[in-house]
């Protein structure tokens, strides 16, 4: 029989979420020119079922949340287990780096430290609105890119894709700050300043917006100098849903507040990710057809 302080730490450590952040690494396999697929599926591994949820496991053992938080309604509390199975996480997750690439393993170590500085008490950059915003974009949405990119690369090029990577980090950007938005109250009272309580109900709603319509530019940018423009149409067809329910939730906010809850929040989250990912995995499909 599985013990509380196992299921704890099953619960904190929240694979589920490595679902919301898997839109990039689509994005960046289905732009590699010659991918070596046995590398392909390590550095999902590393990144999917390592690196993201020890940084989600590690956030919560700072964090110690008594409401929803990353997609848990009801988070338990959690153990020193926990913060054990997050370095042992780490731990593995170098070793199979260093085994792939050195780049990709200096790439790993930099967004761990990165990942840590995040939740720590004793620095804690999510406490800042602009610092904790950009860490995040920087290292999930473009750091992510690249790592993915480099390592599922037959050639182990350097040469990878400026704009896209550019146009990740956006997306990030444009996703992150509405997964803040029902928790305004409970980060606060924590110590820390979201950019989304920064930036309030309405504010998030518009900034998310602008940011996702940046991201679209770099994304149509990028596939026009491919002569792939094509695929642009193709990722704005998936898209159209999302921005349906960005629309029709943003009015519902406008009318009443409490409407910027888990929720809705998480349905969000669901949507976009689903049809996000979904869009890039046929821009991969396409590649061999």
């Amino acid at each position: 029989m599985v013990n509380s302080k196992t299921l704890s730490t099953l619960q904190l450590l929240r694979f589920h979420f490595s679902f919301f952040l898997m839109p990039v690494y689509w994005f960046a396999v289905s732009q590699v020119p010659y991918i070596d697929w046995k590398n392909a599926l390590l550095v999902f591994i590393i990144l999917h079922v390592l690196v993201y949820p020890a940084s989600n496991g590690y956030n919560s053992y700072m964090d110690r949340d008594t409401t929803p938080v990353g997609g848990l309604k009801n988070p338990m509390q959690p153990t020193k287990m926990l913060f054990y199975v997050t370095l042992f996480l780490d731990t593995l997750a170098l070793l199979l780096s260093f085994a792939m690439s050195f780049i990709f393993f200096i790439g790993i170590f930099f967004y761990i430290l990165a990942s840590r500085a995040y939740s720590y008490r004793k620095i804690r950059l999510k406490k800042y609105p602009v610092i904790g915003y950009l860490t995040v974009i920087i290292f999930q949405g473009a750091v992510a890119f690249f790592l993915v990119f480099y390592g599922s690369n037959s050639n182990h090029s350097l040469q990878v894709p400026v704009l896209a990577i550019i146009a990740s980090g956006l997306l990030i950007g444009g996703f992150y700050p509405l997964t803040q938005i029902y928790q305004h109250k409970e980060d606060y009272e924590d110590g820390v300043i979201t950019i989304s309580y920064l930036l309030g109900y309405k504010g998030t709603f518009i900034f998310t917006g602008i940011v996702y319509a940046l991201a679209f530019i770099a994304l149509g940018w990028y596939f026009n100098l491919k002569g792939e423009f094509f695929k642009f149409i193709i990722l704005q067809i998936f898209m159209l849903p999302v921005i349906v329910y960005f629309f029709i939730w943003f009015g519902k906010v406008l009318k009443n507040e409490t409407e910027a809850n888990f929720k809705n929040t998480m349905r969000m989250n669901l949507l976009a990710s689903v049809f996000t990912n979904l869009a890039f995995i046929s821009l991969l499909i396409l590649k061999f057809i």
